[in-house]
């Protein structure tokens, strides 16, 4: 009865260290992000906006947003536009969906 309890609990205790030790799946937000009128279901890393027009992003999704002020996600953050929020970035060059 020891021996098949120490089984179990050493089973167990595989399963969860195996379950801490390997890493996160690939994360998309949930919902839509809105550029300019193009909708991009399931967003996730780098996105750029337009270079001649002010853009307006609406995020949609249910992951904050970050507006980055250099293009490819690089510079630093303008802001984070919130899940059920529209922005219209002023010095902003791309955005970013962690």
């Amino acid at each position: 009865m020891k021996r098949r309890t120490a089984t179990v609990v050493g089973a167990w205790l595989a399963a969860a260290a195996l379950a801490v030790a390997v890493p996160d799946t690939a994360y998309a937000a949930h919902g839509v992000l809105i550029i300019d009128g193009a909708a991009f279901p399931e967003p996730s890393g780098c996105l750029a906006l337009g270079d001649f027009a002010p853009p307006v992003v609406a995020n949609l999704t249910d992951s904050g947003v970050q507006v980055r002020t250099g293009s490819g996600c690089t510079g630093g953050i303008e802001h984070v536009i919130a899940p059920g929020e529209v922005y219209a970035p002023t010095a902003g060059r791309s955005v970013y969906v962690p």
